[in-house]
Formats: C-alpha cells, structure tokens, sequence
C-alpha cells in the first residue's frame, strides 16, 4: 500500500519545465532502487495518454500497464517545485508526487489526497512549506472522523478467551468497512493495554482504511494476563481521529466510572458514555434539498448557526446515503455531505429540542436558507411513504388490461388465488438465550431439511443452485453472530432472526447492481420460513382446480413447492425477471408476470384471470371471446412447440429458400452438449465471465484453455462465438474491487475494464487462440463505444495471433451501445462481423434501467429507436459483406424474429430452450414478406405498434 512519509519528500526543487521534472522524479525513484533507469519512458507515455493534474497545485506522475516489469519495489518520491512547473494547458505543480506501482496501487493514493484537494489554495500553501514535515501536514488535510456506532459494539459476545475476544471486534471492525480481513492477524500481535476497571485497549494502523473504534464484552468473566477481562476497545488507528475518544475515556477512568461499559445491557448506554454515533431512535424528519446548487458554504452556514440556537444535540444526513449522521453545527460537517439539489435531507434531535427544533429547521430548509429556491419537480411518491398519504388503489375493473414484465413465458387461464403475505405476531423479549438459542437452532435445522429436500427433488440444475445459496444464507455465521448477540440482550428467537434478516435484506436492496438487490427476496424468503417454523404457521392450502397464484412477491422456495399441474400461472406485484423466484418459475415451465403493481393485490380470489407470459400481458375477467382465441393460442403453440422439437436439427430456412442460422448461449463448457442436441447450429455467445465467477482468484491460462477447448471439442466442428471477459461496473468479481460508481451501467465494464488491465486480457485471448486448433473461432469485444477501443482490442489480438497462429479466426464486436451502432458504416470497413446484444443496447437507447422495479416493462427491444440502430448496424455490414447476429433476449421473441429477418440479421443466437421455436418461426416467413413488415416497424411510433404489426400478419 503507497503510503506518505517525510522521508520520502523533496523541498525546493527547480525544473525548467514538465520535461526536466520528470526526469528529476525518474532520477529520484532510480536511485531508491525502486525502478529501472528506463522507467523514465514510462513516466513520458503516461503523460501523453492524459495529464496526471490532480488540481490545487499536485500532479501523480506514474508509469503505463506496459511498463510495470520495470517496478522493482513499490513506492513514491515526493518534489516540491516552489517556482512552479508548466505541467500544460495553463496547470502549475508545486508538488509532483512520482508513482511507482506494480499494480493500481496509485488509486490508494488519490483516495488519501482527496480530502487535501478539496482545501482552498492548497497550491499556495504546498508552495509555501518549508520542511517535509510541514507539507506532509498539508497533504494528509483534515482528520477523519471516528467511526463508532452501535453496530460496532458487541455486547454480552461468546468467547473463550482474550484471542477470540479480539477476534470478535476486529470482525465488527471489518464490518464496518474500517479495517481490511488480515486486522484480527494484526492486533493478535500487538500487546493489550490494561486501562483498569477491568478495561483494556488494543490498536494498530496496519491494514486499516478508515479510522474506528470497537468495544466488546464477553459473556462470561475472562481473565488475562491475571489481571479481568470485562470489556475490549480495538481500534483501527488512522491519524489523530481517535484523540477525542481517548480524552474522554481517561475522563471517565480517573472518575473510576469504567465499570458502566461494561456493566452497560444496551449499545446506547455505551455510546452516551464514549460519545459515539447514537441509534437512530430519536425523533427525525425529512425533507428535500432544493437550493439549486445544493447544500454549499452559504446555506450551509445558515443552517449550522440556526441549529447552534438550540441547547441539544442536532444530526444531519443523506436519507439515500450509507454515512453516518453529522452534527449539524458544523459547518466543515455539513459540507462534506455534499448534499445535491433534490436529495433528501433527515435530520434527528435528541428528544428534549426535536418538537422546537425540527419544524424551525425544516421551514428554514423549505425556504432556502437564505437563496431563492425554484420547487422541486414532482415525482413519485417514495417507497416509505406513509400509507395514509399514499395515492389510493383499487383493483383492476373487469374487462381492464394490466401490462407487467414478462417473466416466464406461456399463456395461463384460471381463477386468481391471492395470497396476502399474512402478518406473524411474535413476542419481542425471550425466555432466556439459551431457551431462544435452542429455538431457532431446531428451527433453522427444520428449514434446512425442507430445502435439501427441494434440492434432492430438483431436476433442474438453476433451482439447484438457488437453493445451494439459501442453504449457505442459512449457514451465513456472520448473520447467526449478529442473531446471537441480540438473544444475548434479551430479545426473543423471532425478533431477532427477523431483525437480522430485514437489515440484511435492505442493505441487499441498496445496492446500485439490480441483479444483487433482487437477491433480498431470497434472503426475505428464507426469513418467512424459519419464522413460520418458530411461530408454528403452517403453509396456506392450495385450491384443487388449477389457479393462477397472485403474491406480493414470491420468494423461490414458494415456487419450487407448487405443483406445475395446478398452478397455471404466476402473478406477483413487485419483481423483477431476473429474480430467483422467476428463473425458478420458468425452469419449471410455469407462465409468470412480476412487477404487475399493488393493484393486483386487490384482485378477489376467484376472479377469472388470462395471463400472457410472452406479451407481459394480464387481461382480467375476459370476455368468453378474448379467452377462447387464447386458449386457441395456447393449444396451438403447444403443438407447435411439439413439431418445432421434432425438427430441431434442420436448418432454418424461410419459404422462399433464405437461410437464417440460429446458434446458442451458453456460459460454460457443461452446456453445450444440451445446446447442440436443442438443435444449435453454434454458440453465438459464450459468457466467459462465468468462468472467471467460478473462481476464487482470476483463472490462469491454463485453466482458460481447458474450458476453451472443451467447448469447442462438444461443438464438433460447428462455429463458436466468445465475448471476452464483461464484468465491471453493474457486474463486479469479488477479486477486483472497483471503485463505486453513482451509475455502473455507464461506469468502468467490458472492454473498459479489460484495456485497464492488459495482463487479463492477453491470457484471455492467448487462452482462446491456444485452444482453437483450426476449428471456426469468433472472438467479440463487449461495450464497445469507439473506433479507438476496437482498434487497441484488435491490435491486441492480432500481435498475439502472430506467436499463436489461427487459420479460421474473425474478430468482432458487440453493438450494445447506440455510439457503435451510429459508427456501424465505419467500424464495418475493419470488423468481420457485428453482434447486436439487445438487452443493453435498448437499455441505453431509452435510457431504461431493465432490472427498474417499474419502468422495465417498457424497455422493450421492439421500440423502433432500437430497431432503427439494428438497420444502420445490418445495412453497414451488408455494405462490405460481413455479417451480423444478434444474442439479445430478442432473438427469442417470436414476435421480433420476423422483424429482425426482415432487416437482414444473419444468425440469431437464443438459449437453448428456445432453439427450436426460434427456427419453426423462421421456416414460417417469407423473406419478401418479413422485409416490407420491416419497413413498417421502422416507421411507426411504439413497441406496442410494432408488435401490433407482427400480430397482424
């Protein structure tokens, strides 16, 4: 970790200009012996890829990716130029802090000098520094606030001795996000310090990311040294943060009030003492921001002198944010929250000022604090609000059309069957631990049968591994230590498993990754059954005639229980179709529509429901008309689905002889054995980042090679289609952190991520090449936005292609986003091939999140704004004959086949599902007949119209 030391500073350099202080830095970090003399070429190359300004007077000076071999040893040389240097477009150093890292370890670095670069005239002031001490001073700005809250107290904890102990508070530490996994290592190394009363403290620097304190109590007495053991301060040291704790604990030492720590039965009682973030159950209010410049100094300072009016302490944070709450009389505080025009501001006052307190500060923020404030937009009521403000819902009228997302496709007639998630009461105190402790163990042990028995009964593989998941949910030690500290404080089998769980749930469902926030159903959905398990709630019973189930929200173990022979349908309010519940849903061939809205929840049982799985459509209480042409529908398809399979491995040829080739998608080798008996002509997309998902660590080569190798050895012959590594961003891997980002989807992901580390992209492709053997190899480059992204990618490959020949290989890219579609006509001159992957490129076409709870069923890939990007991409191919597939949830629509033969598509690539329906839909069209339906869909208005057309042929 690059870290700042006085001995690594230089004060009063001189350099003539940007060029002579390079060499000075190189010069610097060679005579360390931390590089090689030519690193200086490394430093120049950087500089001229982009300028390493950071702002206020410092720049970062660092090597390329290519010249990492040349770093012997990690580490920085610090040169302070009074005079200032030229360091282009008008941008004076004072300070060049020259980088030399083996990995991105210059990241730590930026993080370090954030707060600095945030001081006023900071250039000056580094300018000014007349000793390595003072500049350092400078450079490590204001100190961080401790972290100390409730959650980092451990009250009552299990440990047998003083080394579990520590090792309980450095685990809360880690919790917290203070301390990084090797700290409970650290401080079993460093000598305990007896405060009395039975106190002691620990501390260390090492391996810690922001400063924090936390204290636990064993449940039993300890003794250590010879001396008790009641109470453990651990803390992750960062600077001086911590020396208003420590003032305040050799306070209460001296008053000889040390025994009310670890007498104290509730963390409240413990941060009163020390001072430390309170739990949030004093009075609070909301309101939003509306100053259009957000919350900066003049405001700010208006509302700090505001609060300082009231004898009590007052909070203040971003009710969407993961920080504490500040004090709200300071004003440093209040700016660093950084607060934006429209975000919601929560302020909390302790209880004897909250009633004359918040409703002062609350007109005050309402007024704008001094600023003329335009008024919000409207905008959706929140999830939290309030159910007697909330607009009032009613159920759909008979004869009304509901249109939801399509989860699991099919059409289902039946009565509705609602079941309301009933209310479970529950006592909140508890025997005693050890009664409550043997509860919810038999409890936990009694779900956990129910669910390897579902496993054992699973044949397909997807419902296996979601319930593998529950199983280690269930096994989760962290969310049984967090359980069993609440028993310990008195709390009941039930309240505390639920408490766990549903902090557990929501802190799932803040996540900026939609796939990752849907998994808090799964975790909601083991909660409901270990409660119904300790409460004696049996499950409800299922009516005897088919039905068509209607839930809230269906957690996956309520799908795999129902029986596909009774159950004709799904319908639930919220949702999403990536949900485990849905993948469960159509794994077992059950038709299922999400995110439908509350409404449904109204529905009477027995109301007669027709459910469209494909459309995404719920027609409620049809007439006997619109029900008979669906059942017609349903029979029909049923048959055709029957012909399609038999057909299966002929080739996909419309009526008038134009051949259409239909590959498939897979994610590893063990699917492709399935795929080409489903008829797969091909693999037109194998998602290689599922390999790399089923590490622990980026796999090597060698590793990559096999996996290759084996899919093209279960091809026999037939072409694969690789998109190269796609994470990032919205699709993280847990061994390459990157750094949050407001919005992943336009973040750091695909051929973004993999040009920023080279090294895992070459043994990717030289995996790849190595397993080719003169079989048919197409490689395509995901989130490709540029001409220049293409070529360094394609440059890339082609430089190792030459040390690993390849006779049959064609190099492409992914049009996913509308920058490459709009460049189709000059990237076709350099591509052999596009691959058009709808489920982003709509995504980004109308700017719609498709895991949005509400808006995802308008992303539809039938939207002509998409289909127009899908035109230009096929007629720019076409133009210098290379060729075009499409890998999206789209090219198994049977109502956007038709479209995508009319605009020329050449291969559609779909799961293996659906391989066969794809080619029957492709046997029924005449080509002639499928381009002029084209045409039409390019000029009308709407998906709806556009599907509309398709029906109407």
């Amino acid at each position: 970790m690059l870290e700042l030391t006085v001995e690594q500073i230089s004060i009063g350099q001189t350099a003539v200009d940007k060029s002579a202080a390079l060499r000075l830095l190189a010069d610097k970090l060679v005579a360390d012996g931390l590089v090689a003399a030519g690193y200086l070429s490394g430093l120049e190359q950087r500089e001229a890829q982009g300028s390493t300004f950071l702002g206020q007077g410092i720049a970062i000076p660092h090597g390329t990716p290519e010249t990492r071999d040349q770093v012997f040893a990690t580490g920085v040389r610090l040169l302070q130029f009074p005079e200032g240097v030229d360091w282009g477009d008008g941008q004076i150093v004072y300070l060049a802090i020259g980088i030399a890292a083996k990995s991105d370890e210059h990241l730590r670095l930026l993080q370090l000098l954030t707060r600095a670069l945030g001081e006023t005239d900071l250039g000056q002031a580094l300018r000014r520094a007349s000793s390595p001490q003072a500049l350092l001073k400078l450079l490590q700005g204001a100190p961080q606030e401790l972290a100390l809250d409730a959650q980092m107290i451990g009250l009552g904890v299990a440990a047998e001795d003083f080394e579990e102990l520590v090792w309980r508070g450095a685990r809360l530490l880690r919790q917290a996000e203070c301390v990084s996994n090797g700290f409970a290592a650290v401080l079993q190394q460093v000598e305990a310090l007896p405060l009395g009363d039975g106190l002691w403290w620990l501390h260390s620097e090492q391996t810690v990311l922001r400063p924090g304190l936390a204290f636990v109590t064993p449940d039993k007495p300890i003794r250590y040294l010879g001396q008790p053991l009641s109470g453990l301060f651990c803390l992750a040291s960062l600077g001086e943060a911590h020396q208003a704790l420590l003032e305040r604990l050799c306070a209460l030492l001296i008053d000889g009030r040390g025994q009310e720590l670890w007498r104290a039965t509730s963390t409240r009682a413990v941060l009163e003492v020390l001072g430390g973030e309170l739990p949030a159950d004093w009075p609070s209010a909301r309101i939003a921001l509306a100053n259009a410049h957000g919350l900066h100094a003049r405001p700010a300072k208006e509302l700090a002198q505001l609060a300082k009016g009231f004898d009590g302490e007052i909070r203040i944070r971003l009710a969407d944010g993961q920080e504490p709450a500040v004090s709200l009389k300071s004003l440093s505080k209040l700016l660093s929250l950084g607060a934006r025009r429209g975000q919601v501001l929560e302020l909390i006052a302790e209880p004897s000022i909250a009633a004359q307190a918040l409703p002062v500060l609350l007109a005050a923020i309402e007024q704008g604090l001094g600023e003329e404030v335009e008024p919000l937009p409207t905008v959706a009521a929140p999830v939290d609000v309030p159910q007697e403000l909330a607009a009032p819902v009613s159920a759909p009228a008979a004869g009304s059309l509901v249109q939801a997302v399509p989860a699991a496709p099919g059409i289902a007639i039946g009565p509705a069957h609602v079941q309301v998630q009933q209310a479970i009461d529950y006592p909140l105190r508890g025997e005693s631990p050890a009664i409550e402790r043997q509860r919810l163990q038999q409890a936990l042990g009694e779900v956990r049968e129910d669910i390897q028995g579902l496993i054992q009964r699973s044949q397909a593989k997807a419902i296996r591994e979601i319930f593998i998941t529950h199983l280690e949910m269930l096994d989760d030690p962290e969310l049984v230590d967090e359980v069993d500290t609440r028993l310990k404080q008195g709390e009941s089998a039930e309240a505390a498993w639920m408490s766990v769980i549903e902090s557990a749930a929501r802190q799932q469902e803040s996540l900026q990754d939609a796939l990752l926030a849907e998994r808090a159903a799964d975790l909601r959905d083991i909660g409901r059954r270990v409660l119904a398990q300790l409460c004696g709630v049996l499950a409800p019973v299922e009516p005897e005639q088919p039905y068509i189930l209607v839930m809230d929200e269906v957690g996956p173990s309520d799908v795999a229980r129902l029986d596909p022979a009774r159950v004709a349908g799904i319908l639930t309010a919220r949702g999403g179709a990536t949900a485990h519940s849905a993948i469960v849903a159509r794994a077992r061939g059950i038709p299922a529509l999400v995110g439908a809205g509350a409404s449904v929840l109204l529905i009477k049982s027995g109301t007669p429901l027709l459910l469209d799985g494909q459309r995404g459509r719920l027609h409620v209480d049809a007439d006997s008309h619109t029900l008979q042409r669906a059942a017609e529908e349903r029979d029909t398809r049923e048959q055709r689905l029957k012909a399609a399979a038999e057909q299966r491995h002929q080739q996909a040829r419309t009526t008038d002889g134009h051949a259409v080739e239909v590959f498939a998608n897979v994610g590893e080798s063990a699917g492709v054995a399935a795929v080409v008996e489903q008829g797969a002509e091909g693999i037109g997309l194998l998602r290689t980042e599922l390999i790399f998902m089923a590490h622990p660590q980026a796999p090597d080569e060698a590793t990559q090679e096999a996996e290759y190798r084996r899919v093209l050895d279960g091809l026999g012959g037939r072409p694969l289609v690789v998109r190269t590594l796609d994470v990032g961003g919205d699709k993280p891997l847990p061994y390459w952190p990157i750094a949050q980002e407001e919005n992943p989807f336009l973040g750091v992901r695909g051929i973004r991520l993999t040009l920023q580390r080279p090294q895992i992209m070459e043994a990717q492709l030289r995996a790849l090449l190595r397993s080719a053997d003169n079989r048919p190899l197409r490689i395509m480059f995901p989130m490709v936005g540029s001409v220049e992204e293409w070529r360094q990618a394609r440059d890339m490959t082609e430089r190792l292609r030459r040390e690993i020949p390849v006779a049959d290989l064609q190099l492409g890219i992914m049009i996913e986003v509308p920058s490459a579609a709009l460049l189709a006509p000059v990237l076709a001159k350099e591509v052999d091939f596009f691959s058009v992957g709808t489920n982003d490129l709509t995504q980004y076409t109308l700017a719609i999140d498709r895991g949005h709870p509400t808006l995802s069923a308008q992303a539809d890939g039938l939207h002509p704004a998409v289909l127009q990007l899908i035109d230009i991409t096929v007629r720019a191919a076409h133009a210098h004959g290379k060729w075009v597939g499409v890998c999206g949830e789209l090219a198994a629509d049977p109502l956007a086949v038709p479209v995508l033969v009319g605009l020329g598509v050449d291969e559609l690539s779909v799961s293996g599902r659906s391989i066969a329906e794809v080619k029957a839909r492709i046997r029924e069209l005449s080509l002639a007949q499928a381009r002029t339906l084209a045409q039409q869909a390019l000029a009308v208005g709407s998906a709806n119209d556009v599907r509309a057309l398709v029906e109407a042929m």
